[in-house]
């Protein structure tokens, strides 16, 4: 197993952790939970007065959408469960704003367009963006799965375009192994 090497001696002194999974509802719609929180190892203040001990979240967010299988968001909500100012807990409120909006190009926009600047919470804002790539990790891949076990694709990737993901890293370029050997249509795909 790789890791990275060595360190130089230190110590810990903020932890984030940003968790995100993908449910499929039994109503055939999808729910993607994601989870947001900030500790520090150290006694710690805030300019609102709020003493916070070691371990004890600073920032604490959870989010919850409800997407189709188009990836259009049929209910948006948000709990704001430890923030440092009481005046941020009406922006988990923002969140609703996103029903009819699509994750897939033009999310970002949508998201600042529904809750941006000071009208939404920018951990919220950071947390939908990892929860979108947790849509495209969990819909499409499941339902390709399903298609696959039916006998009704051969190939990870039919059609006549390129996934998202193609043309975006190393992995995926159009004139590398991996599109070669899943997608063979789309070598040398130009964008």
């Amino acid at each position: 197993m790789k890791t990275l090497p060595t360190a130089a001696p230190r110590r810990q002194i903020h932890t984030r952790q940003v968790t995100t999974d993908g449910f499929l509802r039994d109503d055939g719609f999808w729910d993607l939970e994601g989870e947001l929180r900030d500790t520090k190892t150290y006694t710690s203040g805030s300019s609102g007065g709020t003493l916070r001990q070691p371990g004890e979240p600073i920032h604490h967010m959870q989010v919850r959408l409800t997407l189709d299988d188009d990836m259009k968001v049929h209910a948006a909500v948000a709990v704001m469960v430890n923030t440092p100012f009481g005046e941020c807990q009406p922006a988990a409120l923002t969140l609703d704003r996103l029903v009819g909006a699509r994750i897939g190009i033009g999310w970002r926009h949508s998201v600042n367009q529904a809750m941006g600047g000071i009208a939404g919470c920018t951990h919220i804002r950071e947390l939908l963006m990892a929860m979108a790539t947790v849509a495209f990790q969990t819909i499409g891949p499941y339902r390709r799965q399903e298609r696959m076990q039916k006998g009704e694709v051969t190939q990870h990737y039919p059609g006549d375009k390129p996934a998202h993901q193609m043309g975006e890293c190393l992995a995926w370029d159009f004139k590398g192994p991996v599109i070669a050997r899943v997608a063979p249509q789309f070598i040398n795909w130009r964008k």
